[in-house]
């Protein structure tokens, strides 16, 4: 069986330039990130003399464009690679990978490779929903990174619109290869002024880390050694996000459960129970400012996934992270008792044992390994499957 793998390509408006990626996105795995690897043609009748560069931008947007008035933005926008590829540097050589090899053959003189990689203090893609919204046209709040390729006189010489190829792509994380084996837990009291004894909850989670689609198991236990009663329980999932640029931070519920099973709990009794939660965008696409992953047209949505950091970065960006919290209700006068546990929500890594590749990198990651190391030699040109990123804009 012939293994193929698929191969992004844009043509500029004057289609003198092409660029072909052999994937959208680029796995931050903490001391590095995924090499960005492609070819560009570049007519060199056009060219005449002049350059090709290449260049990464990320945008992060932390307000909304219609609030934007008398001059104040809330966007920032940085170059973090810029690099000439035709006429190639030196600094630039490197022998190229498998399938740039393949294209190079295929596409002939007027190809050329490059390679460049982000730095792993670059932000995670990420969004923020902006419910209801009627002008898809509007940039959403966010990071968000365009590949941009373009002829000129020199990295600065952007002006050439119509010889200029500008692909979306998305920095993401996945979960580690060893998941932790913690079970988090916590346990919070409450006493009360005029009558003794206390409240006493303890929420604990089967592990640290759960998976998109997951069903989270919340194991409950209430002591009351107190005179006042439990009324009702609210479990829920939320979702927690803090923008650095601004200092920011907010919360959202992406899951939640009210009920009174177990209720009430009177003074002097016990109550254990769990609960189970499945966090996922379903049932929460109107809501305004829940964080999705940096997502792509063609691509299933989903809840963005919890940001990882290395101990030696700091936070950029949006940082997203979750808590399962229970609150025991106590009515008007009692007031609440809040147990919050943080944990982990994360796509599993492509190849491992839990991967299930919905909506991700299935095709993308476990091609392009295939057709490194098991590619077909007798009929190499029958395994690459161009397809045409123009349809393949970000929303």
């Amino acid at each position: 069986m012939v293994a193929s793998v698929k191969v992004f390509k844009k043509t500029s408006p004057n289609a003198k330039l092409t660029v072909y990626l052999g994937k959208r996105d680029f796995v931050d795995h903490g001391d590095h990130v995924d090499a960005i690897e492609g070819v560009v043609v570049a007519d060199n009748d056009y060219l005449k003399g002049r350059k090709v560069f290449c260049q990464v931008i990320v945008t992060i947007r932390y307000g909304r464009e219609q609030d934007e008035v008398m001059g104040l933005k809330f966007v920032k926008e940085l170059v973090l690679i810029n690099e000439q590829v035709v006429p190639a540097r030196r600094s630039q050589d490197k022998k190229p990978s498998a399938l740039q090899d393949r294209l190079l053959k295929k596409l002939g003189a007027q190809a050329h490779a490059f390679s460049f990689s982000l730095p792993t203090t670059a932000p995670a893609s990420i969004v923020l929903q902006d419910g209801g919204r009627e002008n898809d046209a509007i940039p959403l709040v966010g990071v968000e990174y365009d590949f941009m390729t373009f002829v000129g006189e020199n990295a600065d010489d952007r002006s050439h619109k119509r010889s200029s190829v500008s692909m979306a792509i998305r920095k993401v994380q996945y979960a580690p290869l060893t998941p932790s084996s913690k079970q988090p837990s916590t346990m919070v009291s409450k006493g009360f002024t005029f009558s003794s004894g206390k409240l006493n909850l303890q929420l604990t989670l089967d592990r640290e880390l759960f998976y998109h689609g997951e069903q989270i198991r919340f194991n409950v236990n209430v002591k009351n050694e107190s005179k006042k009663t439990v009324k009702g329980i609210l479990v829920a999932v939320v979702q927690n996000v803090e923008i650095t640029l601004i200092n920011g931070h907010y919360n959202k519920r992406v899951a939640s459960l009210e009920t009174r099973e177990g209720c009430p709990i009177t003074p002097g009794t016990s109550m254990s129970k769990t609960f189970t939660l499945t966090p996922m965008i379903n049932g929460n696409k109107e809501v305004r400012g829940i964080a999705l992953d940096g997502h792509l047209k063609d691509d299933e949505v989903n809840l963005a996934s919890s940001t990882i950091i290395a101990e030696c970065n700091e936070a950029t960006g949006f940082v997203v992270s979750y808590v399962a919290r229970v609150k025991l209700d106590l009515g008007s006068m009692g007031g609440e008792l809040v147990a919050d546990v943080p944990f982990k929500l994360m796509h599993p890594a492509p190849g491992s044992a839990m991967y299930q590749g919905k909506g991700k990198l299935t095709k993308a990651d476990s091609q392009q390994g295939r057709y490194e190391s098991n590619y077909a030699r007798e009929d190499e040109d029958e395994n690459i499957v161009f397809e045409d990123f123009a349809r393949l804009r970000s929303t």
